[in-house]
């Protein structure tokens, strides 16, 4: 037990660390007024009240529901709704709010999960380590690579395969086009987008075909795009046997099974 939490009279707040995935660190507490812990601020506004927190052993899967208040400058409802939060890392945790710097007592940790905006407020789902014991333990097998290009399965050397560019036109919300650097047709097929800068920074989405320079996009990106934003372009792979061999030299580590028979088999070929 903390010293701190041993007194007659305990001054107890809780705090929430929030890691987003584009590097952002962001602070908040259930106290009236702003704290200072380890050198980040965090902010009394937006309150954020938990749910019941039971810590115990085993492994259960740990979920929490974290309730909140929307404000323009800390947590929006279009970055909600954008997915700037979705993934983030968090850290809950109890201190002395008379003594932030005292040794504090660590509640919860994970990642955001469900993140639902309702009446002014939003509601996210806090969900633990043990989350991952709720994934397969086996994977499917499948015609298509199960890797990703350039993961630790893949091993494909992504130098040379992520470039910096601009928009230079846009055609419509999922179509627009950057210099054609004369690379193989259909080269970001499979890929991202990720914007370096403009009203969506630091979010990305796929790339569902391309054309030279003509992007067309899986999803329409959050807050538009505009001719001049700046951009990172990461090659994709449309996750087959052919693809992998002939155009990465790759073959080796073809993560599926183009060949394992289906319950797909008698549908393959056309009957007579």
């Amino acid at each position: 037990m903390l010293d701190w939490l041993q007194a007659e009279l305990t001054r107890v707040a809780f705090c929430w660390r929030l890691d987003r995935r584009d590097g952002i660190s962001l602070g908040f507490t259930g106290h009236d007024r702003d704290l200072v812990v380890d050198g980040l601020t965090y902010a009394a506004a937006p309150g954020m009240v938990p749910s019941a927190v039971t810590r115990e052993a085993g492994f259960a899967v740990a979920t929490l529901d974290v309730a909140g208040a929307l404000t323009h400058d800390r947590i929006s409802a279009a970055d909600l709704d954008a997915g700037r939060w979705d993934g983030a890392a968090v850290r809950m945790f109890a201190t002395d709010w008379g003594d932030p710097d005292a040794v504090p007592l660590l509640l919860a940790r994970g990642e955001i999960g469900d993140v639902a905006t309702r009446g002014g407020g939003f509601e996210a789902e806090l969900r633990g380590p043990t989350a991952v014991l709720e994934r397969p333990v086996v994977e499917r097998t499948s015609p298509e690579c199960r890797a990703a290009l350039g993961d630790r399965r893949c091993r494909v050397d992504m130098a040379g395969r992520v470039m910096t560019t601009a928009i230079v036109q846009v055609a419509d919300v999922q179509t627009m086009a950057v210099p054609d650097d004369g690379a193989a047709p259909g080269r970001w097929g499979g890929g991202r987008i990720r914007w370096l800068d403009g009203a969506a920074s630091g979010l990305s989405v796929g790339i569902t075909a391309s054309e030279g320079g003509t992007l067309f996009l899986r999803d329409a990106p959050p807050f538009g795009a505009v001719a001049g934003d700046r951009v990172e372009l990461t090659e994709g792979c449309d996750r087959s046997l052919a693809t992998c061999s002939d155009r990465f030299g790759n073959a080796a580590n073809f993560r599926g099974e183009p060949h394992l028979p289906g319950n797909d088999l008698l549908t393959r070929y056309p009957g007579e």
